[in-house]
């Protein structure tokens, strides 16, 4: 019996050993409980986006009896958006504002970029040199020493007060300084072997091989500089200069009040006009994002372990 015991044959696995259990099929429990999370997830995301669009589409009598929101236009107008087009004030904003962004996060990737490459490399007294530039990164100046700077360098009612104080960031820099470390050092030798400077280096081979990185931080650059409104607030007072989200936020905070600035005496109900500022203040950078699509979904797993 104790014989028969120990010559028994070990029972037989019941998954295949040269399949990875991660590639196993998920059980349908399993693939219930996520299809019902993701849709809740993407709900929650639609949602409020959908109320907005139908708040700005929403007719006068609709808006009254839902009092004040509305989750799906009856009588689609386009009213709200004819009125805020009105006047010319829309139409600088949006100028201000993709003027801004573009100058902005083109800087802002040049900074970056090169200052990133530039503390990847072997430098002189090597990691403390390293250290002590990032640990300057982690102290913001403060509200009010910005603002006497600005002012010192004449920068008041200017757009460069808008652009030069947010043109880098101590995040994006590290993670593009980690991905040019990640990039092989026998490219660089080779090319620096060849008769390479650091400019053609950087130019040739290591940009070409960071296109995710770089249309990750690019994208959050851009979306900083677009939806960036409390420095305009601080350093802009002519009304010609103010950026889409500056006049966002004044006809979210004044209402009706707001109408004024458009030239116009009347308009639809404050809740249609302001829903219709959002729209026009969120689809332009909504548009960039198809265009990054690829190489955001690339550059948002960089570093995780592959197979």
């Amino acid at each position: 019996m104790a014989t028969t015991f120990f010559t028994r044959k070990p029972r037989e696995l019941s998954y295949n050993p040269k399949r990875p259990v991660w590639k196993e099929k998920p059980s349908a429990l399993y693939q219930t409980v996520k299809a019902v999370v993701l849709i809740v997830f993407s709900l929650s995301i639609l949602t409020p986006i959908l109320l907005v669009v139908s708040t700005s589409l929403a007719d006068t009598e609709q808006l009254v009896k839902a009092g004040g929101f509305v989750l799906w236009p009856e009588r689609p107008t386009l009213e709200a958006y004819a009125t805020i087009f009105k006047g010319p004030m829309v139409l600088q904003s949006l100028g201000v504002s993709m003027l801004i962004t573009a100058v902005g996060t083109i800087l802002a990737l040049f900074v970056t970029i090169t200052m990133a490459y530039a503390t990847s490399r072997p430098v002189l007294f090597g990691r403390p040199v390293i250290l002590a530039v990032l640990f300057t990164l982690l102290f913001a100046p403060g509200l009010i020493p910005s603002f006497l700077m600005i002012r010192q360098l004449g920068l008041l009612d200017s757009l460069w007060s808008l652009i030069l104080p947010g043109i880098f960031g101590a995040f994006n820099f590290v993670v593009m300084r980690s991905f040019f470390m990640n990039i092989p050092g026998e490219l660089i030798e080779s090319a620096r072997i060849d008769g390479a400077n650091d400019w053609q280096i950087l130019w040739r081979i290591v940009m070409p091989l960071s296109k995710a990185v770089i249309a990750v931080v690019g994208l959050f650059y851009a979306v900083g500089f677009w939806n960036s409104f409390f420095n305009a607030l601080l350093y802009i007072n002519d009304h010609s200069k103010w950026p889409i989200q500056l006049l966002l936020r004044n006809f979210v905070v004044q209402g009706s009040g707001a109408a004024d600035q458009l030239g116009i005496t009347t308009t639809p109900p404050p809740q249609s006009i302001q829903m219709a500022v959002v729209v026009v203040a969120l689809v332009p950078i909504l548009m960039v994002y198809p265009f990054l699509q690829k190489h955001f979904a690339k550059g948002v797993i960089t570093g995780a372990v592959k197979g």
